[in-house]
């Protein structure tokens, strides 16, 4: 799996366990929730910046959206 498809499952994962919408994560992170949907679909990809911002939202570390859970 891509980078950018681990990166979008776990983020859909994630929130979703948060129990957020796609508005609700965009409006806690600062960005668009028309971006949210976009990286959440793999048509952007995400900058470091957004990452951090998005893990502070979602009270996770960076590396959780990253990680491939395949050992």
């Amino acid at each position: 799996m891509r980078l950018r498809q681990i990166f979008a499952a776990n983020l859909r994962a994630i929130r979703n366990a948060r129990g957020l919408s796609q508005e609700d994560l965009a409006d806690l992170a600062e960005i668009d929730r028309t971006y949210v949907s976009l990286l959440e679909r793999c048509e952007y990809s995400a900058s470091l910046d957004v990452v951090e911002r998005i893990a502070i939202a979602l009270n996770v570390e960076a590396s959780a959206l990253l990680d491939s859970k395949e050992d």
